[in-house]
């Protein structure tokens, strides 16, 4: 059974059409990037997969069951780009709190230590460097022992030191077994991260495979390049059917 999967999936807000029939299937234990440019439909593809949107038509599931469902949000974790917490509350208080919605949550010593925080534990959320409260976020996400874990954006905003600890972290997470749904602009984040990549572009994929792979039918040895390669040349599809 995949962990995530989503069959023939279209979502249309009123006359736009945000996904056309896509399918995307993640298997366990792998980090599967999600790229495409803004507006492309990547969002809307985990919004639904987190159960915050309904799809259109189409067959969207978590580990066999609906998105929203209870089961499937026991065994998810989420960290959003547009996260809020109340700043005025300790670090260790924001993981306990997050941790009491789940059956069999990790350890505060254990989620602490995946997120490298130790050392800052007991400060204000308020009181942190963008990196750290980026971490914390992270810990919110794995602090339930989820078996998925969407990362929305999860380095936006961060310098390169901040970026790379995160990877690391991330890594680490999926080295336990963990599987991990990435969206990101930053292609070097999904080279280095990913073992697989679907690219969405006008609510379609139009490639998936490993990095390797991508940058092949991209004909390019980087995967930036090879990512507007193939975003160029579905444009310039697109345009030759409606001539």
């Amino acid at each position: 059974m995949p962990v995530a999967e989503l069959q023939s999936v279209s979502k249309n807000y009123g006359a736009v059409a945000a996904l056309r029939g896509i399918d995307l299937a993640m298997e366990g234990g792998e980090v599967l990037a999600v790229l495409g440019p803004n507006g492309a439909g990547k969002t809307t593809a985990v919004r639904i997969l987190l159960g915050l949107t309904v799809q259109t038509s189409g067959r969207a599931a978590i580990f066999g069951h609906a998105p929203g469902s209870h089961e499937a949000k026991l065994r998810r974790g989420a960290m959003l780009q547009v996260a809020r917490v109340p700043e005025t509350i300790r670090v260790r208080e924001h993981i306990d709190l997050f941790s009491g919605y789940y059956p069999k949550p990790l350890k505060l010593a254990e989620t602490i230590a995946a997120a490298g925080l130790g050392g800052v534990e007991n400060r204000l959320f308020g009181e942190l460097s963008g990196g750290q409260k980026q971490r914390v976020l992270f810990a919110l996400a794995i602090c339930g022992n989820p078996d998925l874990l969407f990362l929305d954006e999860p380095t936006v905003g961060l310098d390169v030191a901040a970026r790379r600890g995160l990877w690391k972290h991330i890594r680490e997470y999926a080295a336990r077994g963990g599987s991990v749904l990435l969206t990101t602009h930053y292609l070097d984040e999904a080279d280095a991260l990913a073992n697989r990549i679907a690219v969405i572009d006008g609510g379609r994929i139009i490639a998936q495979g490993t990095p390797g792979e991508i940058k092949q039918q991209g004909a390019s040895a980087g995967l930036e390049d090879a990512f507007l390669s193939l975003v160029r040349e579905n444009t310039n599809s697109i345009e030759e059917v409606l001539q």
